[in-house]
């Protein structure tokens, strides 16, 4: 059974840095799409940033120069680390995998103050 399972969310005041995590498990980690979504209350969800199998990344608009999508295949796992976090990136974000099907996880909250 392919979970995934997202972690590393909280508080953090404007300016700070969070690292969120998305665990993998229940397939081969060798021919994958992951992307991370957020959607805070009232707004549409929104795709923040893509890593592929094969090394490729994009991001949107909104976190290029601040987010960065990497992975660490030893652990299955794909980071999200965030800095200069503003009060709009306040949302939950949720880690999504295409591998045949789509999978998603359950998400972590992100709560930056200003």
């Amino acid at each position: 059974e392919v979970q995934l399972v997202e972690s590393g969310g909280g508080l953090v005041q404007a300016g700070g840095s969070l690292t969120l995590s998305c665990g993998t498990s229940g397939f081969t980690f060798d021919d994958w799409v992951i992307v991370w979504y957020r959607q805070a209350p009232g707004k549409q969800r929104e795709l923040v940033a893509i890593a592929t199998s094969d090394g490729r990344t994009n991001y949107a608009d909104s976190v290029k120069g601040r987010f960065t999508i990497s992975r660490d295949n030893a652990k299955n796992t794909v980071h999200l680390q965030m800095s200069s976090l503003k009060p709009e990136d306040t949302a939950l974000y949720y880690c999504y995998l295409s591998h045949g099907m789509v999978y998603w996880g359950k998400g972590t909250q992100v709560t930056v103050s200003s």
